[in-house]
Parts: structure tokens; C-alpha cells; sequence
């Protein structure tokens, strides 16, 4: 007997987070995962480890919002990435917006 999975509910689940590390020369990093855990050791450790996080390791995470579909944490991540270096500070420090 062949499962039937619901392809549309599982790829809507609220699993990505969207998060900003703060790289060993100063600057900052957004991305977007399923497993922090993980992503945060392929930045520090591998190859896997985006090309920008590569040459600046060691990289510490200093900001976290969870709880986003693929689709919402894109978005999120796109506009943390629009921001200027000191409203992504502000961000970190939850004064944006203030």
C-alpha cells in the first residue's frame, strides 16, 4: 500500500528560522534553516558553510526569530537584508522599532 503525503501542508509547516550571525571581523550575516544546530556548524566547521562565513569564521549567532514557513522566512530574511547595519544592531538589541 502506497502513504498518501500531503505535500502542501508539510512544505507550510512553521519549521525555518530566520537568524543573523555576527562574523569574527564585525560584519553580519542573515539566513534562513530548519535545523540551527546543524547550519550553525556548517558556518563554523564546513565547506557547507555559506562562501561570505567562510573567510570570517568564527561566526556567533545574535539573533533568532522562529517559527516561519520557507516562504515567510524568505521574505523575513529579504528584508533584514534590506536594512541598514544599524537597524539590523537595533534589530539584534530589540530597540527597532522603538
Amino acid at each position: 500500500m502506497i502513504q498518501k503525503i500531503d505535500i502542501k501542508s508539510s512544505l507550510e509547516e512553521e519549521n525555518y528560522c530566520v537568524y543573523i550571525l555576527r562574523c569574527r571581523d564585525g560584519s553580519l550575516y542573515t539566513g534562513i534553516t530548519t535545523d540551527l544546530k546543524r547550519r550553525l556548524y556548517e558556518h563554523n566547521h564546513l565547506a557547507k558553510g555559506a562562501k561570505y562565513t567562510k573567510a570570517r569564521r568564527p561566526v556567533e549567532l545574535v539573533y533568532l526569530e522562529e517559527n516561519y514557513t520557507r516562504s515567510k522566512a524568505s521574505k523575513r530574511e529579504y528584508a533584514i537584508k534590506k536594512l541598514s547595519r544599524l537597524e539590523k544592531l537595533s534589530l539584534i538589541e530589540g530597540d527597532f522599532g522603538s
